[in-house]
């Protein structure tokens, strides 16, 4: 797939970048998982596929890819295709191959590594896990997008989603690692608030006071999802799955929105998914779908945080997301 607009390399001597040294020390099994894939001429799209074929087969965990792709990074710096090469190894590049039903899912990469160096996010996760699978009838494509604020505002999500939603779509998932349960975000906010920094220590330019929009993010205070809500909290798990209604806005504070309507007069500090890219992806997808005239059901999820990596708990938040995604295709006729 390519794209029209695609974003800038991120720095050469980044923060990412400089932590890798660590994750060796740490982890030295899953920094060096990848490393004899790393060696193929075909390198970044090979490292995608095995990292899918990985955590399908069995070993649930996301982040062998991420530090594998942060040293395909450093190889390629400031040469011809680098940019290529990490789209590559994020899946950006997938198609559906003629399927009738079609679902596309992003995660993200691993976060708060600062806090702690071996943090997985089974959002990340999620996607490895059902890439090219089959779910209810629907094939589904995912991808796995940076914790950098400097590709958001490049454009990497509009990138990234324009022609998926522009082949048409049965479905489509933004998923993060959240709060305690399951989280449906229903009413992205345009504006980013959240004073945690990116996996560049950079940060996004807005706080709780003085939330700002960012770059191409054009568009009403609030959105709302299109997901079939009401079956997608029914499913049964280890965790509760809730349909968020809770915002924040300057004018009133804490809310919990009924309606988008109730948000029409109100400036967003917090969206349903906070102030940060989890919120920011779900606000920035909804708007370009409402700009493509596209109509399909569309929304965020954040999946319950865990601290550091854990197999097990993983393993059930892949199994209740997939049972959530095949309640909503189950209820959209898919």
């Amino acid at each position: 797939m390519t794209s029209s607009s695609p974003p800038a390399a991120p720095p050469a001597t980044d923060a990412e970048l400089a932590r890798l040294t660590l994750a060796e020390a740490r982890m030295p099994a899953v920094a060096g998982r990848y490393d004899q894939v790393l060696k193929r001429p075909d390198a970044p799209t090979r490292l995608w596929q095995a990292a899918c074929d990985d955590v399908q087969s069995g070993h649930f965990d996301d982040r062998a890819l991420y530090w594998a792709r942060l040293k395909l990074r450093q190889r390629m710096l400031r040469m011809p295709g680098a940019l290529s090469a990490e789209r590559q190894s994020r899946g950006f590049d997938g198609g559906f191959a003629g399927a009738e039903r079609r679902v596309l899912i992003t995660g993200f990469d691993p976060f708060h590594l600062d806090r702690d160096i071996q943090q997985s996010n089974p959002s990340g996760l999620i996607a490895l896990a059902l890439d090219n699978t089959t779910l209810a009838g629907a094939r589904i494509r995912t991808a796995i997008l940076p914790v950098r604020f400097a590709d958001f505002d490049a454009g990497i999500v509009e990138s990234l989603l324009r022609p998926f939603f522009s082949q048409g779509l049965t479905l489509a998932l933004t998923i993060s690692m959240g709060r305690d349960h399951f989280d449906l975000e229903r009413f992205p906010g345009r504006r980013r608030s959240a004073e945690t920094p990116d996996n560049c220590g950079a940060h996004g330019g807005g706080t709780p006071a003085a939330p700002v929009p960012p770059s191409g993010a054009d568009g009403p205070e609030f959105l709302e999802f299109s997901l079939p809500a009401k079956q997608m909290t029914a499913v049964q798990g280890r965790w509760r799955v809730n349909d968020n209604r809770n915002v924040c806005t300057l004018q009133r504070g804490e809310i919990t929105a009924r309606t988008l309507a109730a948000l029409a007069d109100e400036t967003a500090v917090r969206g349903s998914g906070g102030g940060y890219l989890s919120n920011e992806i779900a606000y920035r997808s909804l708007l370009l779908q409402n700009q493509l005239g596209a109509r399909f059901p569309l929304g965020h999820i954040h999946t319950p945080a865990i601290k550091g990596y854990d197999a097990t708990l993983e393993k059930d938040i892949v199994d209740q997301a997939r049972a959530m995604i095949a309640a909503a295709l189950r209820a959209i006729g898919a």
